[in-house]
């Protein structure tokens, strides 16, 4: 059973938005977004406050259930990161992504989190997170990145790192890797490295167009360190079987991505024994030529994006009432209140966070990315 709710904190400086998929016998999950609502507050104040706000979450509503992942957007990495990794060096529970990707409604950070109970967790040597309940082992990064030279030099060691470090745990790239991030700085210089990068490193990997390729999102975003042209957070579930994987198209709405020369797949489902979940990658206002639909035109191109999203989902049995959370992002922060008002009133219950991030195409001024879940029987497979 799927159950939203939202609540502003007792010292009205924090929004907690709450998604839960409570199963009656096995893993729970929750997607719980946190707001700062008082801009003029210190970025301290502000970070202690979402801290309180999720540390409440923790004890009262969500009691028992431990993070698996969280992302921080930040306003201003390069003054705001040391301080968050510190202040969260004595609470390091899970895997922990950091972006520069500020926060559409004038404050310093939000915080997304995803959440599950009855599951064992550690870091493993390599810098992964793993996450075990029954048949599966749930591998989590966050944050990956060096200094090589360029975006391409950069994206393509992430690639090759992450492929040992799988590799270490029994799985493969194409086989047990459900869904990638790309944070790329000055994304419309830089995207086309992280492009070049991963097609070649992918057809090392058995992931080409006649096979498959990985959920993604490859999206504007900033690290501290400016040397740093592009970050990664990754997930992969080990112990899948042949088959529980499954890849959506919606060709009445979207085109392959290799027909433009990128590789990744428009969305990704996986069936367990009791649930399936659905992860839709970043989505714009695009037909089924590759084209930008609407162009110049924010209200237009967000509905032509919930109408690709929207086709994704229903190729997966899914529908807007499935998901448990939704990230927005935004080319032109001018766009905001606009496009607030219409995810309002369409959405008013999903929690979501609207942060500022070029698109990869100059042409698309929104993109979303979406995860989901929902009930299932298949006794071919365990559960979750």
């Amino acid at each position: 059973m799927n159950v939203n709710e939202q609540h502003t904190d007792r010292s009205g400086k924090t929004l907690t938005e709450i998604f839960r998929y409570e199963a009656g016998q096995g893993v729970s999950e929750f997607h719980v977004m946190i707001h700062s609502i008082q801009p003029e507050d210190t970025y301290q104040q502000q970070l202690s406050a979402v801290a309180d706000a999720y540390n409440e979450v923790l004890t009262r509503e969500l009691k028992g259930a431990v993070a698996v992942f969280k992302r921080c957007f930040l306003s201003d990495a390069a003054n705001q990161a040391d301080f968050l990794q510190a202040f969260m060096a004595e609470n390091s529970d899970c895997a922990l992504s950091i972006v520069e990707q500020p926060p559409l409604n004038g404050t310093k950070l939000a915080l997304w989190v995803y959440l599950q109970t009855d599951v064992q967790t550690r870091v493993l040597h390599n810098g992964l997170f793993e996450v075990k309940h029954g048949a599966y082992r749930q591998l989590w990064g966050g944050s990956a990145f060096n200094r090589a030279a360029n975006s391409e030099y950069q994206t393509r060691l992430l690639l090759n790192d992450y492929v040992m470090q799988l590799m270490e745990q029994g799985c493969t790239l194409a086989n047990d890797c459900i869904r990638t991030w790309f944070f790329v700085q000055n994304v419309d210089v830089n995207y086309a490295g992280v492009v070049k990068a991963r097609n070649e490193v992918f057809v090392t990997q058995n992931l080409t167009e006649k096979t498959h390729y990985i959920s993604s999102t490859g999206i504007g975003g900033r690290h501290a360190d400016p040397k740093v042209l592009v970050q990664m957070d990754t997930y992969a579930v080990a112990g899948l079987q042949a088959g529980q994987i499954h890849f959506l198209y919606a060709p009445t709405h979207l085109n392959p991505t290799y027909e433009y020369g990128v590789s990744f797949e428009r969305g990704t489902y996986v069936d367990y024994g009791d649930r399936r979940h659905v992860f839709i990658s970043g989505t714009a206002s695009i037909n089924n030529k590759g084209e930008v639909v609407h162009p110049g035109d924010i209200r237009k191109q967000t509905e032509r994006m919930w109408e690709n999203v929207e086709a994704l989902l229903n190729e997966a049995e899914c529908t807007f009432e499935d998901l448990g959370q939704m990230i927005v992002y935004l080319r032109d922060i001018s766009d905001y209140a606009v496009v607030k008002k219409m995810y309002d009133s369409r959405f008013p219950a999903i929690p979501k966070v609207f942060v500022h991030a070029p698109v990869c195409r100059p042409g698309w001024l929104i993109e979303m990315e979406c995860m989901g879940v929902r009930s299932l029987k298949n006794e071919a497979y365990a559960p979750f």
